[in-house]
């Protein structure tokens, strides 16, 4: 028997939350990640983790120094949330806010 959910979301955060399950991030890692991919998407720069990037998340968390971020993007890296391609951070795939829909499929054979 074949079922169908619909999740609409309306935030970054909403969106990182759907994934969580996967992922088990930290709510203040959801709250940093969802900040960093927001800034990445209004700058369009490549780099997921850019000082440029951390310096307006750490603003918006009232984190006085942003170097204290990379303390997140070294556990995001081991929770497989973002993954290095050559010197820039990017966000895992499943993670994409700017996709349109997901379709999951699960097979459960007893």
């Amino acid at each position: 028997m074949k079922q169908k959910i619909t999740i609409n979301v309306n935030s970054t955060f909403k969106y990182l939350q759907l994934w969580n399950g996967i992922f088990n991030l930290t709510d203040m890692e959801l709250r940093v990640l969802s900040i960093l991919v927001d800034s990445q998407n209004v700058s369009e720069e490549d780099n997921l983790c850019s000082s440029k990037l951390k310096k307006v998340t750490a603003n918006a968390l009232g984190i006085k120094d942003p170097h204290t971020l990379n303390n997140y993007v070294k556990k995001f890296k081991d929770k497989r949330a973002i993954y290095k391609e050559g010197k820039n951070y990017k966000l895992n795939k499943l993670l994409n806010v700017n996709t349109e829909s997901v379709e999951i499929s699960i097979n459960w054979t007893k």
